[in-house]
């Protein structure tokens, strides 16, 4: 019979939260995947808790013959806890949803739960349904909707906690449909937000009432008091930009160009509020107190007064997952030390990632909250014996080789995270963030210093003008890094088996090099030649692929033509020098493609308005053509953007065509009017904006 070892068991048993977070994940998983029914887990859970009874009714001697027993069981009833906690989160299946009324729908009331956030036509904001009027009257109804108000007209009464009452049925949130793409859908339904609707002045009424939370509401008043005082004292648009979004994670006013920048140095973390500023304010209020520990009332005074701190800035940070799991993990380490309890660090975050996923179990797929643990966990574990790699005899180069070997640390457990999600990686991140990171903590610090001196001008104008400084060397060099062309590792694609193999590859590999383990070695080494395979299998399918994508962007049309791993584009010229559109609508097809722009693709043949690629004829109509034709043309599609005066019953009279395709390019109104027209005539017809980007297998 194998034995643990002593210090194994003794490992395990500092650690309880990981023992019971791991069944609850597999719950939460297992529910979310499959859907059981209520009774069918109840009944699984009836049978768990029998068997632990019938257990201890058992002799001794069989008890411990058959220990695992119940142990197993309470696994078992931890995945039935998780798989209820989901259940009990999914809004969709309580009878009150909107998602069950909106085709009854005539009007419907609703309440702002924020204020309006401007974008480039309309001014969006999340509320809450209150009610409908259908035929059978007035009903209550629950859940969120996304309201977009047309900027012509807006009503300027509109505000947090408004009640408005408008005459249009929300729709589904929909994905672009793009290969690759941002799964926007899936991403609103985790907040469950699963509907939005665009109004114009004509379609909406605010009401006289108001439903405001007092709590929020001072909230929202402080946070702006805040921005306020911001863009009093801090000089330049892009510096208080960056200042807001540092000090509260108010992110509306940042710029779009200097947001790539910030993430292809691998610094996005200084502007997205996380656990480092929440760290940064911790390490400092411990070390206000280090002269006061011989006080005896210390010992209470402190955690309260640190808590105290901690969840205010969280509150005034407008309490966002990635700030409120940090407090939460925060609040277990000084409750921790307040009762003189310093356990397991792996302890203390498996303890509050549970708290965490009881209150939302969606988190699970936020890729912040991965990335925040993978990091934390990963400085916990290498940290130090990446420090050990040298001996540094000059203090200020310790403490620099210091603040780099934790960069380094982090980055061992979230580069498999990254290039899932994000596809590319900093090559310059130990350069930046040695740099940045501890610029970004005076500037925090500064901006602390410059609100609590608000109410005397003349030292906020001094500390305004020196934070202001600060704030714009740090953007001018992060956009000098971001400009080197080989600041970024881009292109990366790995699907979810890959993700995995480069776990178990960095963990065997870690573990061998720690432990001198030769098994975990071979486990490693193993991982990574399986990894080489199926890496080895998807550039062998790419490079067979031949295909059509025509993409689904709104107000734009873009074609890429794909032969292998090269490709050729077509679309607005617009396309091709607005990196924003690029990465968000183009840029992760490609990845996913694993394609490069070719000029003269092999087998692409353009006479506009005709293209013939790999022996398939298409027509390409952007404007009015009058074609004349003794006998029928033969095509395989027909591309129709930016919105010509066609007819579709003319065009069947000149082309035999499969396939009508209309993209985004095209007003709604007329994309509804040709599908009419070709389901009259029987023909295969396509909307982009409908049904997301068409592919054409060649």
């Amino acid at each position: 019979m194998l034995v643990m070892p002593a210090y194994q068991l003794y490992f395990w048993k500092k650690i309880p939260f990981v023992r019971l977070i791991i069944p609850l994940i597999a719950g939460i998983l297992l529910q979310f995947i499959f859907a059981f029914s209520p009774f069918n887990l109840l009944i699984t859970a009836a049978l768990a808790v029998l068997i632990i009874f019938v257990f201890f009714l058992l002799p001794f001697a069989v008890r411990f013959t058959l220990r695992w027993v119940p142990g197993i069981s309470i696994n078992l009833l931890l995945i039935i806890i998780g798989a209820f906690i989901i259940y009990n989160k999914d809004i969709t299946r309580k009878p009150g949803w909107i998602g069950n009324h909106t085709t009854d729908s005539v009007s419907v009331l609703a309440t702002l739960q924020e204020p309006l956030i401007e974008k480039a036509k309309t001014y969006k904001a999340l509320a809450s349904v209150e009610g409908i009027n259908s035929k059978d009257g007035w009903k209550n109804i629950t859940g969120n909707v996304l309201i977009y108000f047309s900027k012509d007209g807006i009503k300027s009464n509109l505000k947090y906690g408004s009640q408005v009452l408008f005459y249009k049925s929300p729709q589904q949130i929909k994905n672009s449909g793009n290969p690759g793409s941002f799964n926007y859908k899936q991403y609103n339904a985790f907040q469950n937000i699963y509907h939005q609707v665009f109004l114009k002045s004509s379609e909406y009424v605010v009401t006289n009432t108001t439903r405001e939370n007092a709590f929020n509401k001072w909230l929202l008043n402080v946070r702006f008091a805040v921005i306020k005082k911001l863009r009093q004292y801090i000089q330049g648009d892009r510096e208080a930009a960056v200042a807001e979004a540092l000090l509260i994670g108010y992110r509306n006013d940042l710029d779009k160009d200097l947001v790539q920048a910030y993430s292809n140095t691998g610094v996005v973390h200084i502007i997205a509020i996380s656990g480092l500023h929440l760290g940064m304010i911790y390490g400092a209020l411990i070390f206000m107190f280090r002269p006061f520990k011989k006080f005896s009332c210390i010992k209470w005074l402190k955690p309260i007064f640190i808590l105290s701190v901690l969840w205010v800035f969280t509150a005034l940070a407008g309490g966002v997952p990635s700030i409120l799991r940090s407090a939460v993990m925060f609040s277990f380490i000084v409750l921790g030390e307040a009762i003189d309890r310093k356990s397991s660090i792996y302890n203390t975050l498996a303890a509050s990632a549970s708290v965490m996923l009881c209150i939302n179990p969606y988190y699970l797929w936020d890729v912040g909250f991965q990335l925040s643990y993978a990091a934390v966990i990963s400085i916990v574990t290498f940290a130090k014996p990446v420090y050990n790699w040298f001996y540094i005899k000059n203090k200020i180069l310790d403490i620099f080789w210091k603040l780099t070997s934790v960069t380094i640390a982090a980055q061992i457990l979230t580069v498999p995270i990254i290039f899932y999600v994000f596809h590319q990686f900093s090559n310059l991140f130990i350069i930046t963030n040695c740099i940045i990171v501890p610029l970004s903590s005076v500037i925090l610090f500064a901006e602390l210093a410059l609100l609590t001196t608000s109410f005397m001008p003349i030292a906020a104008k001094l500390i305004g003008f020196i934070t202001s400084s600060m704030l714009a060397f740090m953007n001018r060099f992060i956009e000098w890094v971001s400009s080197f062309p080989f600041a970024i590792y881009d292109g990366i694609q790995n699907n979810l088996l890959e993700t995995f193999l480069l776990y178990v590859f960095i963990i065997g590999i870690c573990y061998w090099l720690l432990y001198k383990k030769k098994q975990s070695l071979f486990i490693g080494l193993s991982a990574i030649l399986v990894f080489v395979i199926v890496d080895a299998y998807e550039n062998f399918i790419s490079r067979q692929q031949q295909k059509v994508i025509v993409y689904n962007i709104p107000q734009h049309n873009a074609i890429d033509f794909i032969s292998g791993k090269k490709y050729a584009f077509v679309g607005d010229t617009t396309l091709l020098h607005d990196e924003y559109l690029q990465n968000f609508h183009l840029k992760l097809s490609r990845t996913l493609h694993r394609i490069k722009p070719l000029n003269n693709l092999t087998g692409l043949y353009m006479s506009y308005p005709f293209v013939q690629f790999q022996g398939k004829r298409i027509l390409l109509i952007d404007k009015p053509l009058k074609f004349k034709s003794p006998s029928k043309i033969f095509l395989d599609a027909i591309v129709v953007s930016r919105n010509p005066r066609i007819s579709i019953s003319e065009l069947a009279t000149v082309f035999n065509c499969r396939q009508f395709i209309f993209d985004a390019s095209n007003s709604t109104w007329k994309i509804s009017q040709w599908k009419k027209d070709c389901d009259s005539l029987h023909l295969r017809n396509y909307s982009t904006p409908d049904q997301g980007a068409f592919e054409l297998n060649l």
